[in-house]
């Protein structure tokens, strides 16, 4: 019955990296290369996941490669405190705000809004990973048109093999849960690949990059 079980789940993995393997995404970039912004401000993220550092945790992770991609990201100590001292607090209150009103106040070429569908650590039966799944898209400004969307994800366990069978799973799920629980975050450097997945320029289906890049203009 378990080789069955194990035979089973082998074959939906396989299936599953299969169907990812073979989906490609066309980009239209028509927008962006027409706006071609310079500064962006990046929005606090929505969070869709159970835990509340979801938000924070994501948000000191993307300005880095927004600015290795050649942009200027508004810091996100003015953003935020500008939006606190306008009774602005909550991620989905400031996503409300029109594009023309972000301009005004922080005169960017666009925002970036973020949402986090996955943060934190999941425990199963045979499995314990980190996980954190976020998707973005870039708005002008000026306009309000969207230029350009994306989502990516990064999993604590990728690259892992466990070579102890079905008991040194089980207990390698169980250490990873125990270690998970006692650190204050543990999806946070997580966060940070999926952030570079999510947001750095010249990959398939990617930013643009921006003009502080010395690739500006080749992409």
């Amino acid at each position: 019955m378990m080789m069955r079980l194990l035979r089973l789940c082998a074959g939906l993995l396989i299936a599953t990296l299969a169907a990812g393997c073979a989906q490609t995404k066309t980009v239209d970039y028509s927008a962006f290369k027409q706006s071609r912004p310079r500064t962006i401000v990046v929005l606090p993220p929505l969070n869709e996941s159970p835990d509340v550092k979801a938000t924070y945790g994501m948000l000191s992770q993307v300005t880095y490669p927004l600015a290795e991609a050649g942009y200027y990201v508004v810091p996100v100590a003015l953003m935020d405190e500008t939006f606190r001292l306008n009774g602005l607090t909550t991620p989905g209150d400031i996503h409300q705000v029109s594009p023309q009103k972000l301009r005004e106040i922080f005169g960017a070429d666009a925002a970036l809004y973020v949402t986090v569908s996955k943060y934190g650590t999941s425990y199963m039966v045979l499995s314990s990973a980190t996980v954190v799944t976020a998707g973005a898209k870039l708005v002008d400004l000026k306009s309000g048109a969207t230029l350009w969307t994306g989502s990516a994800s990064a999993s604590s366990e990728e690259g892992n093999v466990n070579a102890g069978g079905l008991i040194g799973m089980l207990i390698s799920a169980a250490v990873h849960q125990i270690v998970s629980s006692v650190q204050d975050d543990a999806a946070y450097p997580v966060a940070g690949i999926a952030g570079q997945r999510l947001l750095s320029a010249g990959r398939n289906s990617g930013l643009l990059y921006g003009p502080r890049s010395p690739k500006y203009g080749t992409d």
